[in-house]
């Protein structure tokens, strides 16, 4: 245990949290929901409401993180950062002015999610991906359109036939396959990768937002080989450093790359151990230390895991006090509004195989949304 203090901000940081926690640090967080378990997981907490096309502001975010700092049992050994940040280099600039970053700083990042610098490389390594340009196809079928720095599906959309003209987007053909996306964990010394599958969970006007992930995925050998030979190379392009996550579209057996996350994401749910190993490991990489070294003498994840998303899709309810499942994390506060279509809760399982696990959340979600509507509507009708 080492009793020391950490800064995690996200759009949600309850997974980034717990990790902290199962490897003994003492985790004070930003992030967009204090939920229930958010708030007991960290040693102090702060909720800053925020829009997911928009993000952060720089003022409230850093006012918020020098208040935990003044509380803190002892000085942070610095700045962990989720989901939340791609969007906007500039204020991870501004906050690393402030708090030493413990991941990719803002010029990575940059790169990283730069549209016109990340296909540039990637033409450069040799590595397959969709055509994609920063113009607007004159003929739009069979495109997608993409907001830079976007995350969990929200950002993609069909491309209309008339595209209004926005310098925040940009345009991907559109291919079919299954999405594979590989976590990696990289620092100048080495690299380990673990794979998953990954499901969306699909609305009329947001066709592809994020559902899902179920790990750790069997691979055919020489596939698995060209992934992490094609990941290793776009880490050492973008110098990228601790968890990072690569999602690849596998289509007839050819793997293409469609973008890479710069920071821990959804998957720290389904890859993590009860030590914390994978938070370790994030901070022994961004250290300069050798990570896979430190998965290798302790990592032990579950066979398979899968974690999976249950959004407010049958409308806008208030949450009750229930008894959650042991299997539910991102749980709202009593009396929570959570508006129809937003994030409402995780449902986790762990089995023998990808297929049981991812089986099982969806069973799950059904569950808790029954569980979920009905005491919001008992609740509703007593009042």
């Amino acid at each position: 245990m080492t009793g020391e203090t950490v800064l995690i901000a996200a759009f949600s940081a309850r997974a980034l949290a717990a990790s902290a926690r199962r490897a003994g640090y003492e985790p004070l967080v930003v992030d967009c929901f204090g939920d229930e378990d958010t708030v007991a997981l960290a040693a102090a907490s702060r909720c800053l409401p925020a829009r997911v096309q928009v993000g952060f502001t720089a003022r409230p975010l850093i006012a918020a993180l020098e208040s935990l700092v003044a509380e803190a049992s002892s000085p942070p050994i610095g700045l962990v950062l989720g989901s939340g940040f791609e969007c906007n280099p500039r204020l991870v600039s501004k906050i690393a002015a402030r708090f030493p970053l413990i991941g990719n700083d803002a010029e990575t990042i940059q790169r990283t999610k730069d549209p016109a610098h990340f296909f540039r490389i990637l033409d450069e390594l040799g590595v397959p991906h969709p055509e994609t340009r920063l113009d607007a196809p004159s003929d739009t079928d069979g495109w997608l359109m993409k907001r830079i720095g976007g995350s969990g599906g929200l950002h993609i959309h069909i491309c209309p036939s008339e595209p209004r003209r926005d310098v925040r987007r940009y345009f991907q053909r559109r291919i079919a396959g299954e999405e594979i996306s590989l976590m990696g964990l990289v620092s100048e010394k080495s690299a380990a990768f673990a794979a998953s599958r990954q499901w969306t969970s699909p609305l009329p006007r947001r066709p592809f937002r994020y559902g899902g992930a179920t790990g750790s995925l069997p691979l055919e050998e020489d596939l698995e080989a060209r992934l992490i030979e094609m990941s290793l190379a776009v880490s050492e392009a973008l110098s990228l450093r601790g968890i990072v996550s690569f999602d690849y579209l596998l289509r007839d057996g050819e793997p293409f790359l469609l973008e890479v996350n710069p920071r821990p994401g959804a998957t720290l749910d389904v890859f993590d151990d009860a030590a914390g190993t994978l938070f370790k490991a994030h901070v022994e990489a961004c250290r300069g230390g050798d990570p896979a070294a430190l998965l290798a003498s302790g990592w032990h994840p579950p066979v398979a895991r899968a974690a999976a998303f249950l959004y407010a899709d049958k409308g806008p309810l208030s949450v009750s006090s229930i008894d959650w499942p042991d299997w539910a994390s991102d749980r709202p506060r009593p009396g929570s509004v959570i508006g129809a279509g937003q994030p409402l809760a995780t449902v986790i399982a762990e089995g023998l195989s990808v297929d049981e696990v991812q089986a099982a959340c969806v069973q799950r979600l059904g569950a808790l949304e029954t569980l979920l509507y009905d005491h919001s509507n008992k609740k509703g009708a007593q009042q």
